[in-house]
């Protein structure tokens, strides 16, 4: 037994050892929809690390080694309001931790709506969404990952902006555009953990709204929006995993936008934990929802 535990050691440490991190800035020069006012991105540790006033959106890429690479590549979005990015949380050790099962992982630093920076504030979020996918596909072959195989993963309102880059993929803003524009911005699957999903008073996440949307937003932008008014039968099939006890986020988000992908005959995967609260994370500590990962990993290797 020691001897096997071992042989895994070494194989794990090769595993990290071989990995590879590459950042890449989003766009070239100044972002679209962004004027250059000289502002200052903030980072704040706290017992995890808080990014605020995003001034340079980029992707953090964590490659696998190549053995063990499974073509699958995920782009996560990490939550935080609209307010800021919980980077490492709901970023970078989910990353890290897909690298070990032979998946590409990517954060995306997007920017933020409430920066003084953005001309169009409202855009910006799907924006740097759309560019990470299509950014990642450009880079496949390079990464070695398959151009059919790229997911997005959210958590709380990084779930909200997966799921609207998952329905909105071909929304388009009057901008300059690159040959990288020309490529698909759809994911192949989304995973969506506490998810922030409607706008509509309801279920809405009232801090995520008002950051994006503003407090007197009109019933058109509210609906645009909501993501489960905006699923077809073209959005990807998606995981989407919540806490009952989420006091931050109602269950009834993830609910929504199951039931709409079961009407549009989507496959879609839905797991409700009693407990766990809002942001839990890896879920260590807290229970059955701490196995949450294994039942994903799961559905990952079933895709089609």
């Amino acid at each position: 037994m020691q001897k096997y535990l071992l042989v895994i050691s070494l194989i794990m440490c090769s595993m990290i050892v071989n990995a590879q991190e590459i950042v890449l800035p989003l766009w070239e020069g100044t972002p679209p929809l962004q004027n250059d006012m000289g502002l200052e991105e903030k980072a704040i540790e706290e017992g995890i690390i808080r990014i605020e006033n995003v001034q340079i959106p980029q992707i953090e890429v964590f490659l696998p080694s190549k053995q063990v690479r499974t073509g699958q590549a995920v782009v996560i979005f990490p939550g935080g309001g609209y307010h800021i990015l919980a980077y490492d949380w709901e970023g970078r050790d989910f990353a890290k931790w897909l690298n070990t099962q032979g998946i590409v992982g990517i954060v995306v630093k997007y920017r933020l709506p409430d920066s003084k920076s953005l001309t169009d504030a409202k855009e910006v979020p799907l924006l740097d969404a759309q560019r990470a996918v299509r950014l990642v596909r450009h880079h496949a072959e390079e990464w070695m990952i398959d151009p059919d195989k790229i997911g997005v993963m959210g958590f709380s309102a990084g779930g909200h902006l997966a799921s609207t880059v998952s329905t909105q993929y071909a929304h388009d803003v009057e901008r300059s555009k690159d040959a990288i524009d020309a490529l698909s911005a759809r994911p192949d699957f989304s995973i969506l953990a506490y998810p922030v999903i409607s706008f509509r008073d309801a279920a809405a996440h009232s801090g995520s709204r008002k950051n994006l949307i503003g407090d007197n937003a009109d019933q058109e932008l509210i609906d645009r929006f909501s993501g489960e008014l905006n699923v077809t039968a073209e959005t990807p099939q998606t995981f989407l995993v919540h806490a009952q006890d989420d006091s931050g986020v109602p269950i009834e988000n993830s609910f929504l936008y199951y039931k709409a992908l079961h009407a549009h005959q989507v496959p879609a995967s839905l797991h409700i934990y009693p407990k766990g609260g809002h942001g839990f994370g890896f879920g260590l500590g807290k229970g059955a929802v701490a196995g949450w990962r294994d039942v994903l990993l799961d559905w990952l290797g079933d895709l089609k």
